[in-house]
C-alpha cells in the first residue's frame, strides 16, 4: 500500500509540473507584440508615433520602430505606473519595452517632444495612475495631444 501511495503521489507531482508549465507557456504565448512607428508625417500630424494610443495587457511587449529618421522612444517620468523601469531608446533604433506593471505609461520623442510626440499606453483596465498623468505638466503640444489620449482612458 504504502508503495502504490508514493506511485500515486509521483504521478499527482508530475501531473501538476506539467499542468504548472503548460500554463507558463499559454500566458507566454497570450502576450502580444504591438508595433509602434516613429513618423514624421502621420494621420495626426507632424512627428507622430503611430498609433499613439495603445492598450495592451500585462506582459505585451511595446516594440517602437523608428519608420523616419531622427526620432527615438523614451518613457515619460511622471507617467509611469508605481514599480516600472524607466526605458530610454537611442535615436534612430528600435526600444522593445516588456509592459509589466498595469497603468498609464507615457513615451515621448525626446528630439520632438516640444512639438508634440508623445503616445500612450493603457496595461490593463481602470488605471491606478490615471489621475498623476491627467495631472503631468507636458509641453502644450504634447500636452494637447496626451489629453485627447487620455480621453480614450477606460
Amino acid at each position: 500500500m504504502a508503495m502504490e501511495s508514493a506511485v500515486l503521489s509521483q504521478s499527482l507531482v508530475k501531473w501538476c509540473l506539467a499542468g504548472a508549465l503548460m500554463t507558463a507557456g499559454l500566458s507566454q504565448a497570450q502576450a502580444r507584440e504591438i508595433v509602434v512607428h516613429m513618423k514624421n508625417n502621420g494621420a495626426e500630424g507632424a512627428m507622430v508615433f503611430e498609433p499613439s494610443f495603445i492598450k495592451a495587457a500585462v506582459g505585451d511587449t511595446i516594440k517602437f520602430m523608428p519608420t523616419d529618421k531622427t526620432h527615438n522612444a523614451e518613457t515619460i517620468a511622471t507617467m509611469l505606473p508605481d514599480g516600472a523601469a524607466p526605458a530610454v531608446g537611442k535615436i534612430n533604433e528600435t526600444l522593445v519595452v516588456k509592459v509589466d506593471k498595469p497603468g498609464l505609461w507615457g513615451f515621448k520623442c525626446k528630439p520632438h517632444y516640444t512639438m508634440g510626440m508623445v503616445a500612450l499606453v493603457q496595461v490593463g483596465a481602470k488605471p491606478a495612475n490615471l489621475a498623476a498623468a491627467r495631472a503631468a505638466k507636458l509641453p502644450p503640444i504634447a500636452q494637447k495631444r496626451m489629453t485627447a489620449m487620455l480621453a480614450k482612458v477606460k
